[in-house]
């Protein structure tokens, strides 16, 4: 299922979209989602798949915003 990622430079947020769920965060903690997505994957290997396309989405973003990724 595709995940998307937008900003809000309004409210300094980003929402991360899949399916039914929505989740809106600071842009402070896109890092941190990321890391938290990537970890999912290397934990739960049957479904890398389904977090591999958050991690899309968060990256593409964050180039998009010109986010400093670690």
């Amino acid at each position: 299922m595709k995940t998307t990622a937008t900003y809000d430079s309004a409210t300094d947020t980003f929402t991360l979209e899949k399916g039914i769920w929505r989740g809106a965060f600071p842009i402070g903690d896109l890092q941190k989602w990321l890391t938290f997505y990537r970890q999912q994957m290397e934990r739960y290997p049957a479904q890398a798949r389904s977090y591999a396309e958050d991690v899309k989405a968060l990256e593409a973003l964050a180039k998009q915003i010109g986010a400093k990724l670690h």
